[in-house]
């Protein structure tokens, strides 16, 4: 049995070769032939007529910008289970920040959802969305937590990001992150400024927090081992234009 994908590879390539198209993709001829000439293509119901990773006729992919967000939100405080019958991505919005619900509920319903549920927890609302391909488009999912394994950005993620850094900063910063006013005290003379921090105990996601940062021109300095903060004036400006506090 071969992943929807692999034939949905073949299926953009009809019209060429077939002998060509199956070496390709390192499968039998007879395999490749069935799907292009001697059987019609199946019809995709559910989110496998959203998943642009496995359907042919689905744009790449079907909003980026919010796809960027919502793998932020996802690596933040994100989680997905695919050991029940359908896989579930669930991603806990805390109660503090109310439109934060909206905007995850939104961003699931326009990269792939057909419905989505919010389930109230102790201190936070559970946002989540049952889907077949949820796991297509979430290849960092895995046993475990995020922090004990690596983390690491398919070549088609890494492109989708570099166009939308500031849509998957925004992610990021509304899961673990947060915009403070930071007090301090100068020869007698106390002064407020705003800043961004962003904690997590992943060192590979706070590699890709710095990347995205990088991309936007935006300075970021690490106070500590596991937390990083965007003080100066021009960055936080930079940093309000793409993320914004959560309210």
């Amino acid at each position: 049995m071969h992943p929807p994908e692999m034939r949905a590879r073949a299926l953009r390539a009809r019209g060429s070769d077939i002998r060509s198209v199956a070496r390709a993709l390192s499968l039998p001829y007879t395999t490749v032939w069935h799907w292009c000439v001697d059987r019609p293509e199946p019809r995709m119901t559910g989110t496998a007529a959203r998943c642009f990773r496995c359907s042919p006729d689905v744009g790449y992919p079907t909003d980026p910008a919010a796809y960027s967000y919502l793998l932020g939100l996802y690596l933040g405080d994100g989680h997905l289970v695919t050991t029940d019958r359908v896989p579930v991505l669930r991603i806990y919005c805390a109660d503090a920040w109310a439109d934060l619900v909206d905007l995850c509920d939104a961003a699931m319903k326009a990269v792939l959802a057909n419905k989505v549920q919010r389930i109230r927890k102790k201190g936070c609302v559970a946002v989540q969305s049952t889907g077949t391909h949820w796991p297509c488009l979430l290849p960092q999912h895995g046993p475990g937590k995020k922090h004990e394994r690596s983390i690491v950005l398919c070549d088609w993620q890494r492109r989708i990001l570099t166009a939308h850094p500031g849509y998957f900063l925004r992610g990021l910063f509304h899961s673990d992150g947060c915009r403070v006013s930071n007090r301090v005290t100068v020869r007698g003379k106390a002064y407020v400024y705003p800043r961004y921090m962003f904690v997590n105990e992943s060192a590979d996601i706070m590699g890709l927090c710095q990347w995205a940062l990088d991309l936007l021109g935006v300075a970021w300095r690490m106070n500590r081992r596991n937390s990083l903060s965007v003080a100066r004036r021009e960055a936080v400006t930079t940093l309000d234009r793409h993320v914004g506090p959560k309210s």
